[in-house]
């Protein structure tokens, strides 16, 4: 078996992502996460009481393709199903307000749209209620479904089965899709769900994982002779094109009929598995459809899954995360990170226990004042985020001669202080978006402000978190010292 190595081109592939557009048909779900706080059991059961705190609806299923999708910057189509129900509606206005997605979401009345509700305390998941229909689509529909679906390709470089076999790839469909492909000469990837891998008899790539490749084979795959030899089979009765098995934390392995790679695991820390096969296809997907080869748009799907799983929740990978991943920065630069990164890095923090603090500014010409500040501030909580206003805010809020050092050396610089976590940067004149973005435990300004003066204080107050005011050392001022070097 060939191990994979890194590839100088990655980066450079990474960055035609943009270009790519890419077609998802499959099972939407809604995915509800409902935090709170257990302190205590009920009296009337032995089960724990959630005190709710927040909850959080995002598209599950080939929905999360969609969202992994935007997430790397392509285009896509989505066309699926829901029911006449809140659930549909919800989704249909969740993938609606995404940019970049056009899609296609048919209702079909009385059919149940699939909602998986996760009750979470303390980052551990107590409970998952599902409610769901699996029937097939009626027959007026499918037909409709893959007319829709069929204009779409054509529109499209590849095409992405995501088949959670709730119904909506059930009967012919499927087969009339990668046929559909063919014809018009589009790739076409099938995340499979079942036993009856004939219903994607001629998909260019099947992405089972270990488990499914057993139960679609009923062969051994415990190690990578038995992976390679079922996933072998496949190719031989069903003429993919090649077979891109998930293999958790032993990374992947593609098998087509002339060679097999193996892609060692990349993940350093494993928080979340949860749609980490969407995370692999999307990527997978993508990368195709800017003309990278097989073999390294695989490794590029590898690298994205082992991001993913480091992450909280049904999260997504960004191209600058595979960038980072790809070319990591050294030193103090790791630290510079973008919003998003950011409050990936607070929610991760927050289920290990510690207290995440946010404070901002523009920090132009950085003085004793502001390390004194900061060290305060990091002294309050356990992890500190810092928000540096961008360019082009330090300008409408200082002036046209400021700032005196550009956003990229002002994050460095912050970046090199052992009292701060992580820097990022944002372009509004308040941190306020950036604040709902993070949700800090601990909001901190300078005692030059007031409560009442804090940007954000209700928003996090009003989450349970905590606003603190530091205090300041005297005789420091980036206005004067500019003033002073000016005189």
């Amino acid at each position: 078996m060939t191990i994979a190595e890194p590839t100088a081109d990655l980066g450079v592939y990474v960055k035609r992502f943009a270009r790519a557009s890419v077609l998802v048909v499959g099972d939407v779900m809604l995915d509800r996460y409902v935090y709170g706080e257990v302190t205590r059991v009920s009296p009337e059961a032995p089960v724990p009481i959630l005190t709710v705190t927040r909850e959080l609806a995002m598209p599950g299923g080939a929905g999360n393709v969609v969202r992994n999708l935007i997430a790397l910057a392509a285009a896509a189509a989505f066309v699926s199903v829901v029911g006449d129900d809140q659930a549909g509606s919800d989704i249909t206005g969740l993938i609606g307000g995404q940019e970049r997605v056009e899609p296609w979401l048919l209702v079909q009345n009385g059919r149940t749209t699939t909602l998986k509700t996760r009750y979470i305390a303390q980052a551990q998941q107590l409970l998952r209620a599902d409610r769901e229909e699996t029937i097939a689509l009626p027959e007026k529909l499918a037909e409709r479904l893959v007319r829709i679906a069929l204009d779409a390709m054509a529109a499209t470089t590849v095409t992405i089965l995501s088949d959670y076999r709730k119904g909506v790839l059930s009967a012919d469909v499927a087969a009339q899709l990668i046929a559909g492909a063919k014809k018009l000469g589009r790739q076409i990837i099938v995340d499979p769900k079942g036993r009856d891998y004939a219903r994607y008899h001629g998909a260019d790539v099947i992405t089972p994982n270990r488990q499914e490749l057993a139960e679609a084979t009923g062969l051994p795959v415990e190690d990578e002779a038995g992976i390679i030899a079922a996933a072998q089979s496949l190719l031989a009765q069903h003429e993919f094109g090649a077979v891109l098995v998930t293999r958790a934390q032993d990374g992947m392995s593609l098998i087509t009929q002339d060679e097999v790679r193996h892609y060692p695991g990349e993940a350093r820390e494993v928080f979340d598995v949860s749609g980490a096969g969407d995370t692999v296809v999307a990527t997978l997907a993508t990368a195709l459809a800017v003309d990278v080869p097989l073999f390294e748009a695989a490794r590029l799907a590898n690298i994205a899954g082992g991001i993913v799983v480091g992450k909280v929740g049904t999260a997504v990978t960004r191209p600058s995360d595979i960038l980072a991943a790809v070319a990591p920065a050294t030193g103090a630069l790791r630290k510079v990170v973008s919003a998003a990164a950011a409050a990936e890095a607070a929610e991760r923090w927050r289920t290990r226990g510690y207290k995440v603090g946010f404070t901002n500014g523009c920090f132009d010409l950085l003085h004793p004042g502001h390390v004194h500040l900061l060290e305060q501030c990091r002294a309050m909580c356990d992890r500190l985020i810092v928000g540096i206003n961008a360019d082009a805010s330090v300008k409408r809020l200082k002036g046209p001669s400021r700032p005196a050092q550009g956003e990229a050396a002002r994050a460095a610089v912050l970046a090199s202080l052992a009292s701060v976590d992580l820097v990022c940067l944002f372009e509004e004149d308040t941190p306020l978006d950036i604040i709902k973005l993070i949700r800090p435990d601990l909001l901190i300004k300078g005692a030059d402000y007031t409560r009442e003066t804090v940007v954000g204080a209700q928003l996090v107050e009003g989450w349970g978190g905590a606003v603190a005011l530091a205090a300041l050392l005297p005789g420091h001022s980036t206005t004067a010292t500019l003033a002073r070097l000016r005189g």
